[in-house]
């Protein structure tokens, strides 16, 4: 972990001189693991190389490992935003899905928090877990709620090769049930709107200060809003995917050898990616859909430099005719219904890089 920690605060040396971070995130993996010599070293040098400041700074973590200490840390130093990978506040679900915390240690955790003074707190909860049970998922969203985080992320459970889940799925442990994986997710739709959070994005959904005041709820993740939106961000770490200059860059995904190039002095770069502005508009278009609100014409065109009403008059109209789209004289956006396809949909905005 020391070697990592050398490792990243080298590579933040090379691109602070040309970043002024707006938003921070660091996540990706269990952030909160790193002891708190190695999270002092890590502010330490973003101090150094005036890299604090950003108006919002989330840091993931596990309720396993929020100590308050760590949560003063943090907020000593200027972040503002934690996001805590719940999944599931059952007990047995948390087994099965290998993970190290239980449903006390949540409830901790985040009292730990907002003593520290965390007033912007996500909660990950996931869905469509092998063995859970609608009551079972509306349980754990009554008690998520009751919390009173200021936001939720909400996943289906994904079957990623090399891991237990997969494996079990593979040997005919369990079936996915897809009719009550899309229950589940209407019920969270109705539940949260129910309890005062507003859906901004497919899984996202956040509290607002005041009712609606602007297009987005107060508590929305500013951070990936601007991925969503086609916005620039460097990207630091193993496997880390950023977007400088028209270019999507992925760093090297093995830690060894990410560590080892920045040693060296280089970046460490696996793939760099120059997209065309064709290209990019179409995968911003995309991205954008995921969104609630989708996309003002005006907007796009202020973004990306296209106009969504010629280049892609027919996807929408596909979109429309699907029932899954809404189109007025200003915007164009995916219906709930259509949320559900949004990556169906994606594939039809997408425009080949040439």
């Amino acid at each position: 972990m020391s070697r990592y920690v050398d490792a990243l605060i080298l590579e933040l040396e090379l691109v602070s001189a040309s970043l002024k971070p707006r938003t921070v995130f660091f996540g990706g993996g269990t952030p909160s693991l790193l002891s708190l010599d190695n999270w002092r070293r890590i502010m330490n040098a973003m101090e150094r190389l005036d890299l604090l400041g950003a108006e919002e700074w989330t840091v993931e973590c596990n309720p396993a490992t929020v100590s308050s200490e760590k949560a003063n840390l943090f907020r000593k130093f200027g972040v503002n935003r934690i996001s805590m990978g719940v999944q599931s506040l059952d007990e047995d679900l948390l087994i099965r899905l290998g993970r190290i915390h239980s449903r006390d240690m949540v409830m901790k955790s985040f009292n730990r928090l907002r003593e520290a003074g965390f007033d912007n707190i996500n909660l990950d909860l996931m869905f469509a877990i092998p063995g859970q049970t609608m009551e079972i998922w509306k349980s754990t969203m009554e008690e998520a709620i009751a919390l009173g985080s200021e936001h939720l992320s909400c996943y289906e459970v994904i079957y990623e090769e090399d891991t237990p889940l997969f494996e079990q799925l593979q040997a005919g442990e369990f079936e996915v049930n897809e009719e009550l994986s899309c229950d589940m997710y209407e019920e969270l739709i109705d539940t949260a709107a129910s309890a005062g959070y507003i859906q901004y994005e497919i899984a996202n959904f956040a509290k607002d200060k005041e009712t609606l005041a602007s297009k987005l709820p107060s508590y929305a993740c500013k951070h990936n809003v601007n991925y969503w939106r086609g916005g620039e961000c460097q990207a630091l770490g193993p496997s880390a995917s950023g977007f400088v200059d028209k270019r999507r860059i992925r760093n090297i995904s093995n830690t060894e050898r990410y560590c080892k190039q920045l040693e060296l002095g280089h970046r460490a770069h696996e793939s760099v990616e120059q997209l065309s502005p064709l290209a990019l508009a179409g995968e911003t278009a995309a991205f954008g859909l995921r969104m609630n609100a989708g996309w003002e014409f005006d907007y796009f065109m202020e973004v990306t430099g296209y106009d969504l009403r010629t280049e892609w008059k027919d996807d929408m109209q596909r979109s429309v005719d699907s029932n899954w789209a809404v189109k007025t004289e200003e915007s164009f956006r995916l219906n709930r219904e259509g949320l559900r396809f949004a990556d169906l949909v994606a594939e039809w905005f997408i425009r080949p890089n040439l």
